[in-house]
């Protein structure tokens, strides 16, 4: 069992998906019993579209409808560095998980582990998180029922111990 883990979260443009999952994610985290099982997280995306942004508004209002209201974050793009900052890196869909092992084969011997966050669906079937950029709220409401399971199923599997 990993004492600390440092957690990354990647979608494409780190304004919707990532974002949703870090906020959810870092809720969970930061209360016992898995606040002392975490040393590092964030999330990114794997294009500078919207670098130096906050998080999508309905990112913002979904994950404050559902009590979380001290998210803060500044989109920005994987880099290099994050293949050995990280222990695990999270994509939101195939097209991101693609892009990062791409990405990740210049950097041989990295300790990332790629995968995408669906596969901790709980379903016996890997997920993926369709981004809600061009839809309506519905799409970022599913997104955050989909963070919440996988974030969830996560800190289960990976914290089998630690009673939530």
């Amino acid at each position: 069992m990993p004492e600390q883990i440092s957690v990354l979260f990647c979608c494409l443009g780190n304004i919707c998906r990532s974002t949703m999952a870090e906020g959810v994610f870092q809720s969970m985290v930061k209360q016992t019993p898995y606040k002392a099982h975490i040393k590092e997280l964030d999330s990114c995306g794997t294009g500078a579209y919207h670098a130096g942004d906050g998080p999508d508004s309905r990112t913002m209002s979904t994950l404050a409808a559902h009590g979380i209201n001290d998210y803060d974050h500044e989109a920005r793009k994987i880099m290099m560095a994050d293949f050995d900052r990280f222990d695990y890196i999270f994509a939101m869909d195939r097209s991101n998980l693609h892009d990062l092992k791409s990405l990740q084969r210049r950097k041989p011997g990295s300790k990332a582990r790629l995968m995408l966050f669906g596969e901790f669906s709980g379903t016996g079937r890997a997920e993926i998180i369709d981004d809600p950029y061009y839809g309506g709220r519905d799409g970022f409401e599913i997104g955050y029922e989909k963070v919440t399971r996988f974030s969830k199923n996560f800190l289960k599997e990976t914290f089998p111990e630690v009673e939530a």
